[in-house]
């Protein structure tokens, strides 16, 4: 009998690739992730270990915090086919992810499996044929200072999450929770939402002038300075807090008045030229992507979340396009700077490469250096033209090359000039940039958070004047600004926040933020991130008594402990029970505050800038306030910062005098109303009565509140959904809408969304059934080939789509592969709902 080796991955993808490097009699199998975990919930906890004091944490914090382990439900068949490969085999080759997680895995399939044959752990930061087989010759054993390190923290993790969040249940609200990284997470959101609430606005002037230098010179702008001497002020020498000059700031503030009056004087001033100074600079390359980083940029690009980003970086490593995608190290390997430095010579030339290659040191704190930079694989880097990607995965192996490519190419040199240009006894600036050299901005520019920073990189150019030279007066305005409160996070600017003050590690910020958004802390508008009321009341809670637990310095220091204990430098059993037990300890902490927290204290959050209402309350459907006898709802649409006494004012009214009369319906003889509701304000035909008890209702449109919308305008909302007749196949309706997600047309459990240039209000039957004959996409892109409706087991939707790997089935949430007997057109066309039935609880089986 030939001998076999068995090699574990985690994913089926990951295995596809590997399969292709590896030499006969090897063979490749998925461990679909994990395979042993805590319990989530107290279903997964064994019955013996029900009745013991410890058995909800899943920790016996009795026996030096020893983790009880259970198989996650659907991973027993999984684990029973490795067991059987495992007969075929002499050799067992872990080669789970080079990090924390997955050298947790390969243990725990050592414990689990108990092989009887040789047993290595194997690794690799790419998926290439030489990557493979270097690995295959220098296998190690597993690694248990990161095993205990990965156990660690899952402790953590578990004991902060486990203790902490059913107070905020009793206390606020069931199925809340609080978390050793996501609480520090969300304070820094809720605390530049308070930096909103408490900015002032401050208003000031100042001028611009249009100028021209000679009759064929290029005209230009020029900024005022100064006046007499003294500084003109600009927006940030306020103090966004007060409004008001920061201290010690000697400047002069235009107002309207003053800016006029010296506008007025200079349009018959002389200009020249004061003084023209040149100063030329570098700009060098960023280093190539870290985890942190290309989470950023994927945000600011690609508009991509966290958690899309390293879902399709996740692929792109399995398929073998990039290396490793969580390090927090910027350094390149031997074979990374010769694959970026050949590219670069071969499709820019020697003039754009750098004199000698780059490496570059990490930023952020606690970076451990374990893996190289994320860039693409091998030593000969894929265009990405030539790769064959598509969507989203070329989009960011796009980002992942061009940075890497950039990172070895010689500095960019600029040329700045600025004038100096005076006009009676003022003062004028022009400024101007020149790139001499593009060096890497060639391949690649850095995505901003601020819109205005953007435009440092763009030419601007000045015609050429000199000192003394008169300039020709085009025209000048007066210019009115205010300054602005701090913007909101995205999540690009959020990570980097994290990163800098030392609040996880790269690899968590995707599941952090994705934590806040499924516990409706947090919700996007565009790509600011604001927090919801909750989300106050949670951090509000934590800081009045457990404040320590969300400081960011002891976050931090958490987490070089944790990367202490990886090094073997702390034991772990001792740290944990300083943090848990004890007098100091969490666990006695959370007993002796508990008593004190009233609910009501809770639940209320108490913003000073609204006046006279005693807080605004957290309910079981949504913020309200009271008001002397009055409940009011808050529209949860309204952000806090954005919530004002004005809107406090409005609802007030609309509560004390009831519904608003907007007027009577033409068609139906009904009085309309406009109300408030959880969701903001809304339309009403007619009153609720014991008849009645369900008037239909509509949203207002977009951008209008309750004191300017009309009669035509309800009559329109009012109208949706649209009947616009018959489907001519079905002789089932076909109808136009409004929803969540903009206009759409529907029929029989069909929907497409309206295209550009289409009126929700106007659309026809014809044009509707257009729309309606165009293959339906999924979330990808992927086309629905055929549609069985809300056929599942339990009721959930069942389709057949082609995607990218071929077609698969969608059954819910999961996505089932056809099998490749079923894969053919008339196959698919000729399925009946039964066939797909078959298959889907064949492959749930297993």
């Amino acid at each position: 009998m030939s001998k076999k080796t068995l090699v574990i991955v985690e994913s089926p993808t990951k295995a596809k690739t590997i399969r292709k490097f590896l030499p006969p009699g090897y063979m490749v199998e998925a461990s679909i992730g994990h395979v042993r975990d805590l319990p989530t919930s107290a279903a997964d906890v064994p019955r013996k270990y029900k009745g013991e004091s410890w058995a909800r944490l899943g920790i016996n914090i009795e026996d030096n915090f020893k983790p009880l382990y259970v198989t996650p439900k659907g991973k027993g068949a999984v684990i029973r086919e490795l067991k059987k490969k495992l007969k075929e085999a002499d050799r067992l080759l872990l080669a789970t992810d080079e990090d924390r997680e997955g050298e947790s895995i390969s243990w725990h399939l050592v414990d689990i499996l108990k092989p009887k044959v040789p047993v290595e752990r194997m690794v690799f930061h790419e998926i290439t044929k030489t990557a493979i087989l270097h690995a295959l010759e220098h296998g190690r054993d597993v690694d248990m200072n990161l095993v205990y390190a990965q156990e660690t923290r899952r402790i953590l993790d578990r004991l902060y999450g486990f203790t902490l969040s059913p107070l905020i249940w009793k206390k606020i609200a069931y199925g809340l929770s609080a978390g050793r990284v996501q609480s520090p997470g969300l304070r820094l959101i809720v605390e530049r939402e308070r930096e909103r609430i408490a900015f002032r606005k401050s208003s000031y002037w100042d001028l611009s002038a249009h100028l021209s230098a000679g009759e064929r010179a290029s005209s230009f702008n020029a900024k005022l300075e100064s006046v007499k001497g003294k500084r003109v002020a600009g927006g940030k020498d306020f103090d966004p807090g007060t409004g008001k000059l920061l201290r010690g700031k000697d400047v002069l503030v235009l107002d309207r008045d003053d800016a006029e009056e010296l506008l007025n004087g200079l349009k018959k001033a002389e200009w020249k030229v004061l003084s023209i100074q040149e100063k030329k600079s570098r700009q060098n390359p960023l280093p190539p992507f870290i985890t942190s980083t290309l989470q950023q940029e994927g945000n600011r690009k690609l508009r991509l979340s966290a958690r899309q980003t390293m879902r399709v970086a996740q692929r792109l490593y399995e398929q073998g396009f990039i290396t490793y995608m969580r390090t927090d190290s910027p350094v390149l390997s031997e074979e990374g700077l010769k694959g970026a430095r050949n590219s670069i010579t071969s499709l820019y030339g020697d003039d754009f490469l750098s004199e000698n290659p780059r490496q570059f040191s990490p930023k952020g704190k606690g970076a451990q250096e374990a893996h190289e930079a994320i860039r693409p694989a091998g030593e000969n880097f894929v265009h990405p033209e030539k790769t064959g990607l598509e969507g989203q995965e070329f989009a960011l192996y796009t980002l992942i090359w061009k940075r890497a490519l950039a990172s070895q190419m010689k500095s960019a040199r600029k040329v700045s000039t600025t004038a100096k240009i005076k006009a009676a006894e003022s003062v004028f600036t022009a400024t101007g940039t020149r790139i001499e050299f593009p060096g890497f901005l060639r391949v690649y520019v850095e995505g901003k958070d601020d819109p205005e920073a953007a435009l440092d990189d763009k030419e601007t150019f000045l015609p050429a004047m000199t000192e003394g030279e008169l300039l020709n007066l085009l025209g000048i305005e007066s210019l009115s600004h205010e300054t602005k409160p701090p913007a909101r996070f995205t999540e690009a600017a959020l990570v980097s926040s994290l990163e800098k003050l030392g609040i996880g590690r790269p690899s968590t910020y995707a599941s952090i933020i994705n934590t806040l958004f499924e516990r409706k802390y947090i919700r996007k508008q565009g790509t600011a991130l604001l927090p919801t009321f909750t989300g106050f009341a949670v951090i509000q809670l934590l800081e009045n008594h457990f404040h320590y637990l969300i400081e960011y310095s002891f976050t931090s220091e958490m987490e070089n402990a944790l990367d202490a204990i990886s090094m073997g430098k702390i034991d772990r059993i001792e740290y944990l029970k300083s943090f848990y037990l004890g007098k100091d300890g969490l666990k006695s902490k959370v007993e002796e505050r508990e008593v004190g927290i009233k609910p009501e204290d809770a639940r209320t959050i108490h913003l000073s800038h609204l006046g006279v209402i005693d807080g605004i309350k957290v309910g079981k459907y949504g913020p309200y306030f009271i008001y002397e006898d009055i409940h009011a709802s808050i529209p949860e649409d309204i952000a806090p910062a954005d919530l004002t006494k004005e809107h406090i004012d409005e609802i007030l009214e609309m509560q004390k005098n009831g519904p608003i009369p907007i007027g009577i319906h033409p068609e139906t003889g009904e009085n309309i109303y406009c109300l408030t509701g959880r969701y903001g304000p809304y339309f009403q035909l007619g009153e609720k009565t014991d008849e009645n008890p369900k008037p239909k209702r509509a949203s207002l449109p977009k951008g209008k509140t309750p004191r300017d919308v009309t009669l035509d305008d309800a009559v329109r909302q009012l109208s949706l959904p649209r009947n616009l007749g018959n489907h001519p196949e079905t002789g089932l309706p076909v109808f136009a809408n409004e929803g969540r997600f903009g206009p759409y047309i529907s029929h029989n459990d069909e929907s497409r969304s309206l295209k550009r240039g289409d009126d929700l209000f106007t659309v026809d039957l014809k044009r509707a059934l257009e729309i309606l004959s165009e293959p339906k996409r999924g979330r990808g892109g992927n086309i629905l080939l055929k549609d069985f409706g809300k056929s599942g087991p339990s009721g959930e939707p069942l389709a057949v789509y082609n995607g990218r790997y071929g077609p698969y089935i969608k059954m819910g949430k999961k996505n089932i592969k056809l099998p490749e007997d079923k894969r053919e057109e008339e196959s698919i066309k000729n399925m009946e709902l039964k066939d797909i039935l078959e298959i889907t609880e064949a492959a749930l089986a297993n």
